[in-house]
């Protein structure tokens, strides 16, 4: 009987923490891969920004993601590559992390292990966005 309880005092204290907020679209993440991501990664996502020819190591190609991962968009593993968790181990020059940028509003996301948790907003919006602009296995 206590261990229900617990379990229930922990769920409402995870959805206080999440904004009643509409759940960002592509759009949304558009905008903010305009704002952040295309100066490297290119208008498209091709990698083929103003900055790219700079750069040592190539951007990536961003609408391929889906084709890199036989034909599955890793929902979790690109989030955690924007935010800098999946980074903490590279060394030199490479994408900056985004984390700081993305905080704000939370919003409930599932990154396909069927838990609802709270994240920031922008980082489901951009997420969003990039799954948008995957080609297809011809």
């Amino acid at each position: 009987m206590r261990a229900p309880l617990i379990a229930l005092v922990m769920t409402a204290g995870l959805a206080g923490c999440v904004e009643e907020t509409e759940m960002p679209g592509p759009q949304d993440g558009r905008a903010l891969f305009m704002e952040n991501c295309a100066v490297c990664h290119g208008e498209n996502g091709k990698g083929d920004g103003p900055m790219a020819r700079r750069m040592q190591k190539a951007p990536k190609d961003l609408t391929l993601i889906k084709l890199r991962h036989g034909n599955a968009f890793p929902r979790a593993k690109i989030m955690s590559t924007i935010d800098g968790y999946a980074r903490s181990d590279i060394k030199g020059p490479g994408m900056p992390e985004f984390g700081e940028l993305l905080e704000g509003d939370l919003v409930p996301f599932d990154s396909g292990d069927g838990i609802q948790t709270p994240t920031p907003r922008k980082l489901v919006a951009l997420l969003e966005y990039l799954q948008t602009i995957q080609e297809e296995r011809k």
